[in-house]
């Protein structure tokens, strides 16, 4: 058995020093992650003038460290599962922030597009092993808390990584606001070290890759987790689409913003912060089925919002846009942790394999819909996607729980 939930003398209960010590941990792991992996996102127009690029083969900057990323999970959940956890997250988090470093001294795009391929593989040592802690370590009440906690530090993270890259970009240029934000990194991997817990639950495999085969076929055969898999694909790809093209509207007619001005968009992550705890909780209480196929729909209205002229109502619809996203990756990533059975690093993998996956073909095909259409092109895109989300939401409110005997197993 790779991974075990933890039973209740030795799970790490609410209103402990570890449960604080844990979530602070995972709050910067969070961050670190969602700030070194989209801080390029307001640098794209940048990147388009200097390297004389269009929108979409801007985005490559972004779209190459997410589908390195995606692949990258898959690899690191299978040998988390042998090794242990807390050493690769620290690995992860460590060389990621070298390699943003590196990033700001690139000579071509190409070299850039090369560092960031390889970010995106060093984070594949993140985001999966953290769930998989999560889901070993804490106790089951408090599992929603925890996992909002960390979706949380990602949202603070996204923010922070904008407002930091647009701001000293707008200042000096975009090497340094790169520069700056590998130091951040180091600084965040260093408290995620001295912070987290050691693991108390975590089983390793004798079966090693032997046992992966196995867990893909567990994992997709289940009659919830594909569809929590497809879900976490859309609202990723349709949220990273957003953030990726809206500045290109409002640097261009008739908005002309600045550089710095766009990249404030990004406190509206500060709504996820709280959403994604909010969503947690309330996902606690009332139940995942009965609250996430509201996030989806939410989405959507707030996407719509966007097609207005008026700066007032298009940042309303992204407030509403974003609040929705965070609080369905909080309630479907904590889903998966209760539902899925051992090798649960890897069913944790298999959705962010989506989800990063989303990230990037959705968000190089809306640079297409933009080049083609502008911004009415790319709403029409992630409303088609955001509706086939919602539908599986719907659908996912009919899914029968784990009988006794498997919830049992679960925790195997």
């Amino acid at each position: 058995m790779t991974a075990s939930s933890p039973s209740p003398t030795d799970a790490i209960a609410a209103g402990t020093p570890a449960f604080t010590r844990s979530n602070r941990a995972l709050f910067f792991g969070g961050f670190s992650t969602f700030a070194l992996l989209y801080c390029v996102q307001p640098l794209m127009p940048l990147l388009s003038r200097e390297f004389a690029l269009s929108a979409a083969q801007s985005s490559g900057v972004l779209s190459i460290s997410a589908a390195a990323l995606a692949v990258s999970l898959l690899v690191t959940s299978a040998i988390s599962d042998r090794l242990g956890r807390k050493p690769f997250m620290v690995a992860a988090l460590a060389v990621s922030a070298l390699m943003t470093l590196l990033c700001a001294f690139a000579h071509s795009y190409p070299q850039l597009l090369l560092m960031r391929a390889a970010l995106g593989i060093a984070l594949g040592g993140m985001p999966a092993i953290a769930m998989a802690y999560l889901a070993e370590e804490i106790e089951a009440p408090s599992l929603g808390l925890s996992m909002g906690l960390y979706i949380a530090g990602s949202a603070f993270g996204g923010m922070a990584g904008r407002l930091v890259v647009a701001v000293l970009s707008d200042l000096w240029s975009w090497r340094a606001a790169l520069a700056a934000m590998g130091v951040l990194g180091l600084c965040a991997a260093l408290e995620f070290w001295r912070s987290l817990p050691r693991s108390r639950n975590f089983r390793p495999s004798a079966r090693g890759w032997e046992a992966l085969p196995a867990g893909l076929r567990r994992h997709l055969a289940d009659p919830g987790l594909p569809w929590l898999f497809g879900l976490g694909f859309l609202v990723m790809g349709c949220f990273v689409s957003m953030y990726n093209y809206i500045g290109y509207r409002l640097l261009g007619a008739p908005f002309g913003l600045r550089q710095g001005v766009v990249g404030g968009i990004a406190f509206l992550y500060l709504i996820g912060i709280f959403s994604s705890i909010w969503a947690g909780r309330l996902a606690d209480r009332l139940g995942r089925r009965n609250v996430l196929w509201i996030m989806p729909a939410l989405m959507l209205a707030g996407l719509l919002l966007t097609l207005a002229d008026r700066l007032p109502l298009i940042l309303a619809g992204m407030a509403v846009f974003t609040f929705g996203f965070f609080a369905a990756h909080s309630i479907a990533s904590s889903w998966v942790g209760r539902r899925a059975r051992a090798p649960q690093a890897l069913a944790s993998a298999l959705y962010l394999f989506f989800y990063y996956l989303g990230s990037s073909l959705v968000g190089s095909l809306s640079g297409l819909m933009w080049g083609r259409d502008g911004w009415p092109g790319v709403v029409a895109m992630l409303a088609s996607g955001l509706l086939l989300a919602l539908l599986i939401a719907l659908r996912l409110r009919g899914l029968a729980p784990l009988a006794p005997r498997e919830a049992a197993l679960a925790a195997c």
